[in-house]
């Protein structure tokens, strides 16, 4: 055995660094903008391109994809260099890797703005993006699993269990959940429908935050946490308990997503039953992380990259004990469409994911520039005001999601709603939304803060670009290790390939069943596909991003039924690619909408919400009125959503137009009976004829 010579590659640490502040600052800006447009709303800025239905989405992806994503990647390319005893496998699918990333963010940043949006949640970004994020992801793989193929480390660290369960994971997810039939360039609908559709994107939804947004925070944590505080982690047998648990239960927790909703019971069932077992494995890889600070107490205390340190892991504690409690049906019940979820997502982003990532730039910016952090006073006081920013936001999303729950579901003495109108309750937590604004200013402050003191750190010292280092050659493989995980840990591709099995066989048991039985999702005769002229509005309301604010699944509750009408029925969505249930209701369920109004409410209502809800936080639709629908799209959407299943006539597309223009007209021409002049070639007849679609195929008799 002889001891080889080789560089670690800073330059990519340094990049992926510099485009983590960068994005970060931008995705927390826009936020801040998202926030303050829920208390005024004149910061929609009368544009369509900045209204909160198309920046919403804007916001989280660049939170979770740009800031996280390029932490990640930063995280990753520093400590497994160091782990492997090895440079990465290429410096140019490293800078691929780099480039290509912020070329894919750029994308989403340009098209979201301009409406192009699959709407489904963590996943907008539409089909020739999708298959940009799959490159880079191939790349960033092949670039990792080479480093691990040469490396000269033979044990494989804890760390890198979490990168690989994170890169195959992530992998299967997006595949499986972008599977779409495009359209044209920047325009495509899903292969799923309905119910079945609500099912992928959520176990997408739930395991994106699993194992985009914890998995590769846990590997790092696992690296980073010991290396800040000169100590080895807590026990090595509680983190292979940690790592095979995890990875294994939280696959299946996505249906707790869609309680109460038209999802078949037994799915929603297994949804609850795991996420409640998530608790042991989250809480396990929480009390490992804070355990090994055991007797360093005092160095916390003095370390400003501790410090944020703890309060991630203290983050990731709450976040993961209050998903679990969400999944209850009882809490659930009153919680979800509330900002008590709001609250929820941003425990985990500001604390967990926000605050993780600050330590390791202040730790690993210094060391790659050779020197030491400009000021740890600075740092100290970053880490109180972004403390206070995430108490200043989560506390009141709390009291209001408290409030919104309690008044929704208030009934007289009578039997009558006590708070018949949404907008009541909306008025009444305004407060709360102002005070949320307050704490995303000091959080993104404090991020500011940090962009300076690493400023002046990388001008106080010089990059090293190529950081000497030296290791023995990789030691023969010994068959005789007594550990059967130890033996495992030295064979890189089985590990892998028994983590994608462990992650398939959640995601297989669920949605089998829901795919190839068809009484799970019932039809129902009444319900037939959307007139062309509907079809058209629905692609409008998608691209205005009002499923945002607004769902269409009526739960099974008086307070809902009273207040909305009758409760969805799994058969209304079969012909919904995709499905548009939403997520949270900033405005009321939308779902039986239909003929509720006559069409000059809903034309009033888009042109100017304030004229039929005075006090009304919803932006206003101009545009609407002036831009003329594109028909040249028509034909190409009833031949793909024949494709898929929906059953339009042989030859219909033929017609379709035809059919378009006459509904068109007689929309057009009731609006002109109420004083209202309208050609009937604008987006706003589409829409209008979308919304009074709503909820209409069923009929219900009266009570």
């Amino acid at each position: 055995m002889h001891l080889e010579t080789f560089n670690y590659d800073n330059k990519i640490v340094r990049n992926f660094g510099i485009a983590t502040i960068f994005w970060g600052i931008v995705g927390m800006s826009v936020g801040l903008l998202v926030a303050v447009q829920l208390v005024w709303p004149f910061m929609n800025l009368n544009s369509p391109f900045t209204t909160f239905g198309r920046i919403r989405p804007l916001h989280t992806n660049a939170v979770i994809f740009a800031f996280v994503g390029n932490g990640i990647f930063m995280g990753v390319y520093y400590s497994l260099q160091r782990l492997l005893k090895a440079r990465m496998y290429s410096d140019l699918l490293s800078r691929i890797h780099f480039w290509g990333w912020q070329l894919v963010i750029l994308a989403a940043a340009i098209t979201l703005p301009l409406g192009f949006t699959t709407s489904h949640e963590y996943a907008e970004l539409e089909w020739p993006i999708d298959i940009a994020i799959t490159l880079i992801w191939v790349v960033f793989g092949i670039n990792m699993f080479g480093t691990i193929i040469k490396r000269r480390e033979r044990h494989m660290y804890v760390a890198i269990w979490f990168y690989i369960a994170t890169f195959v994971t992530i992998a299967v997810l997006h595949i499986v959940n972008s599977v779409e039939l495009p359209i044209s360039a920047w325009k495509s609908y899903y292969l799923y429908a309905g119910v079945q559709d609500a099912l992928v994107q959520w176990w997408y939804g739930h395991n994106a935050v699993a194992f985009f947004l914890t998995t590769p925070y846990l590997g790092m944590m696992y690296y980073f946490l010991p290396k800040m505080a000169n100590r080895p982690v807590y026990s090595y047998k509680l983190s292979i308990l940690h790592f095979w648990s995890l990875i294994f239960i939280y696959i299946w927790a996505g249906p707790h997503h869609l309680l109460y909703t038209s999802l078949p019971g037994w799915a929603q069932s297994l949804g609850v039953v795991f996420s409640i077992m998530l608790i042991a494995p989250s809480w396990g890889g929480m009390i490992n992380g804070l355990l090994t600070l055991r007797g360093a107490w005092d160095k916390v205390r003095a370390e400003p990259t501790l410090k944020f340190m703890v309060v991630a892991l203290t983050a990731y504690g709450m976040a993961t004990f209050e998903g679990p409690m969400l999944s209850l049906k009882q809490v659930n019940a009153i919680a979800h469409f509330t900002d008590w979820i709001v609250a929820h997502v941003h425990v985990g982003a500001l604390g967990w994911n926000g605050f993780m990532t600050f330590a390791i730039l202040y730790w690993a910016i210094p060391r790659i520039y050779g020197t030491t952090l400009y000021s740890k006073k600075l740092a100290s006081v970053h880490f109180w005001v972004g403390t206070l920013g995430i108490l200043f936001y989560a506390i009141p999303m709390y009291w209001a999601a408290v409030v919104q729950g309690l008044m929704w579901k208030e009934f007289t003495p009578e039997g009558v709603l006590k708070y018949p109108s949404f907008l009541a309750t909306t008025l009444q937590i305004l407060p709360m939304h102002m005070l949320r604004a307050v704490g995303g200013t000091l959080y993104l402050s404090g991020a500011l803060l940090m962009t300076y003191n690493l400023v002046r750190t990388m001008r106080k010292g010089k990059l090293i670009a190529n950081e000497p280092a030296e290791a023995m050659a990789l030691a023969p493989l010994r068959v005789n290790e007594k550990s059967t995980h130890r033996r495992l840990e030295r064979k890189p591709a089985l590990f892998m390939v028994l983590a994608l099995i462990v992650i398939l066989i959640g995601g297989m048991v669920e949605m089998m069943p829901t795919f190839m039985i068809s009484s799970n999702v019932p039809t129902i005769s009444s319900v037939k596909p959307y007139t062309p002229l509907e079809l058209q509005g629905r692609d409008i309301y998608i691209r205005e991003g009002c499923v945002n604010c607004h769902s269409q699944t009526i739960r099974p509750f008086r307070s809902e039924t009273a207040r909305y009408g009758e409760y969805s029925k799994a058969g209304e969505f079969v012909y919904d690619h995709p499905f548009l249930w939403g997520s949270k209701r900033t405005g009321p369920d939308l779902h039986r909408v239909g003929k509720k109004y006559p069409n000059k409410w809903h034309y009033d209502h888009l042109m100017d919400p304030t004229i039929t809800s005075p006090g009304s936080i919803m932006p206003p639709y101009p545009w609407l009125i002036s831009q003329e629908l594109d028909t040249t799209s028509t034909s190409s959407k009833i031949i793909a959503m024949r494709k898929l299943g929906v059953p339009y006539p042989d030859g219909y597309e033929q017609q379709a137009n035809a059919d378009l223009v006459k509904q068109a007209k007689l929309i057009a021409d009731d609006l002109k009976e109420n004083q209202v002049d309208v050609m009937s070639d604008r987006e706003i007849i589409a829409i209008v004829a979308y919304l009074q679609r709503l909820g209409t195929d069923i009929k219900v008799a009266e009570k």
